[in-house]
């Protein structure tokens, strides 16, 4: 093989573990933020299929839900500077 092609495949393998190591720090970001939310859903309609009341579950699932809703509010500069003085 030339060395060009050579190159060349190890250029699309390493471009290739780029998007899959993005894709992955995606998932986790999502995992982290509704983390909660699927463990809670998951539990509740566990309870629901074993007979038992799974309202419980799903309240708490509700109000991850709604602390992770608060979490996405846009964010500005000010956000991040609360003791800075504005003169």
């Amino acid at each position: 093989m030339s060395t060009l092609k050579i190159k060349q495949l190890g250029q699309g393998m390493t471009e290739y573990i780029i998007v899959v190591a993005l894709v992955a720090v995606a998932a986790i970001a999502v995992y982290q933020m509704f983390g909660q939310v699927v463990r809670s859903q998951t539990a509740a309609m566990a309870k629901e299929l074993a007979g038992e009341d799974g309202t419980e579950q799903s309240e708490a699932a509700r109000a991850a839900a709604e602390s992770a809703a608060s979490q996405t509010a846009p964010k500005t500069l000010k956000s991040f500077t609360g003791n800075a003085q504005v003169q």
